[in-house]
């Protein structure tokens, strides 16, 4: 068992490892589009990216609609085993419309999952940001 601190501080060290082994200046939150953006999650399970739309409902509903029209092509050219959620609960019980990936079975307080899941960061935040690079004018229509 880890006390908040040591948590703190191995989420500090893997977050700084991360950046440090894949130099990269991601796009994230600056996607120009009104709610739209690109995150890294990591905890204790899992390690996640995604696409979250996270804005007023209609705005919410207006790019939603245009990320499902792309599905196919998200999952058949670059990430196949995305999923789509319209209604996604955060933990603070806000919703949102969410697109991730995961990986399964690792955990930021083991680092001997580190490389394996900073591998699986980067390349899927590449493919949703190749992905975003060559469609954001349809999403953002």
């Amino acid at each position: 068992m880890f006390s908040k601190e040591d948590s703190r501080k191995l989420r500090e060290e893997f977050w700084i490892a991360f950046g440090k082994s894949f130099p990269n200046k991601w796009v994230l939150y600056k996607t120009k589009i009104k709610g739209l953006s690109f995150k890294f999650h990591f905890d204790l399970r899992k390690a996640m990216v995604s696409i979250d739309v996270d804005t007023e409902f209609e705005q919410r509903i207006k790019v939603w609609d245009k990320l499902v029209a792309l599905k196919s092509i998200l999952l058949e050219e670059y990430l196949a085993e995305a999923v789509y959620e319209d209604f996604f609960l955060l933990e603070n019980k806000k919703e949102i419309s969410r697109i991730y990936i995961e990986l399964n079975n690792v955990s930021i307080h083991n680092k001997n999952t580190w490389r394996e899941t900073m591998e699986f960061l980067n390349q899927s935040m590449l493919k949703i940001e190749i992905f975003f690079e060559e469609y954001k004018d349809i999403i953002d229509s």
